[in-house]
């Protein structure tokens, strides 16, 4: 079953849990290279944090099993992303801190900040939407490919026997 984006499915998720301190890192990370950046690096950060898991499988590891889940985690946060990235004008969703975005200081609703500054504000919904068909597919394609993965190892443990 599908969600909509203004349903924050991801963000009621168990993930959105364990994305959240990636997001929250990104900000103190990022936060040398000015506020636009630092506003952005909370979003950077819950990217970054499974593409790294991804770079590590994959290469250092030869694992394509784990690369293919950490896949489908990269495109996860884009699910997460997308409510948030919708809400940039409504300023609806709760904030850390119990803050709302139409309630808090500007600067505080990361996307706001960022489609204001860059004047695409009024772009928001479809911003949000790009961003979940985007995640989408990436979720879709890792769940190929952990299928053919697996499906690859079964055969050859057939071979061997």
């Amino acid at each position: 079953m599908t969600s909509s984006i203004a349903s924050n499915a991801a963000g009621e998720s168990f993930l959105h849990l364990i994305n959240l301190p990636f997001h929250e890192a990104g900000h103190v990370i990022f936060r040398p290279l000015g506020q636009f950046i630092a506003s952005l690096g909370g979003s950077l950060g819950q990217l970054i944090m499974p593409a790294i898991c991804f770079g590590v499988l994959l290469f250092k590891h030869h694992n394509t099993f784990g690369a293919a889940v950490c896949a489908w985690w990269f495109g996860e946060n884009f699910l997460d992303l997308a409510p948030y990235i919708n809400d940039a004008r409504a300023g609806q969703l709760p904030l850390l801190g119990g803050n709302f975005g139409h309630s808090s200081p500007y600067g505080f609703h990361d996307w706001e900040y960022l489609l204001t500054e860059t004047g695409l504000l009024r772009f928001d919904h479809g911003i949000a939407q790009g961003a979940h068909l985007l995640g989408s597919l990436i979720m879709i394609a890792a769940v190929i490919w952990g299928g053919v993965v697996l499906y690859s190892q079964f055969l050859l443990m057939r071979e061997q026997e």
